[in-house]
């Protein structure tokens, strides 16, 4: 769970970044999931530190979470866009999807490691 959190940081800080510059760097906004990555992969980082792995991995389960909320509506224009309306802002719609996607990932990947670790706990 740690290396998906630190991985999913890695991916999203890039995309970010990438997204950032090929923008032009016209909008702050566009780094926006360089941020959320920044948080999840410094929650990795902290997350090899086994007296602190529970509590982290609970925080990013929670940011993950947050992430989805707010991205989910690019994950809908994506959707729309695959059915022919094209977004106005295309490149903001291929961000939030990806973001929403990977956080769906690192959520769903975290729900299956709290299980198997209460189970491992019986």
């Amino acid at each position: 769970m740690v290396a998906q959190t630190l991985f999913t940081g890695l991916v999203l800080i890039a995309l970010g970044v990438g997204g950032y510059v090929a923008s032009g760097q016209a909008s702050v906004t566009a780094l926006i999931p360089a941020f959320i990555g920044a948080v999840l992969a410094l929650l990795g980082l902290l997350g090899r530190k086994e007296s602190l792995r529970k509590h982290v991995m609970h925080v990013a389960m929670l940011i993950a979470l947050l992430a989805i909320g707010g991205t989910f509506k690019g994950l809908l224009g994506a959707v729309s866009w695959l059915g022919g309306t094209t977004p106005e802002r295309p490149m903001a719609v291929v961000a939030q999807s990806v973001t929403a996607v990977l956080c769906i990932l690192l959520l769903v990947g975290g729900i299956r490691s709290f299980i198997a670790a209460r189970k491992a706990q019986a």
